[in-house]
């Protein structure tokens, strides 16, 4: 049995990743300084209202690869969002 993957199909899941992990290293920094002043809030809240429109439309057109993505992806984002809404008021 071989696993045919379409390039297409391979750069989207690549991208899928990529984008996805991006967040990895600013939810790592902002967790070490203890501190999100330089994030902006406003950037953040529009960004995981549209990463969870993508997840919504994900589910609705059952695709698992957009679900996944977008689910991870909204986590992180709301990880750092929550994140700087503590610090912030700590500061």
């Amino acid at each position: 049995m071989t696993l045919h993957i379409p390039l297409l199909t391979l750069a989207g899941y690549c991208a899928a990743i990529c984008t996805t992990l991006s967040f990895v290293p600013q939810l790592v920094r902002v967790w070490r300084l203890r501190s999100a002043r330089d994030i902006s809030l406003t950037m953040f809240l529009v960004f995981s209202i549209g990463v969870f429109l993508w997840l919504v439309y994900g589910i609705s057109i059952r695709s698992i690869p957009v679900i996944l993505a977008n689910a991870v992806t909204l986590a992180l984002s709301l990880a750092i969002l929550i994140l700087k809404l503590r610090f912030d008021r700590q500061h």
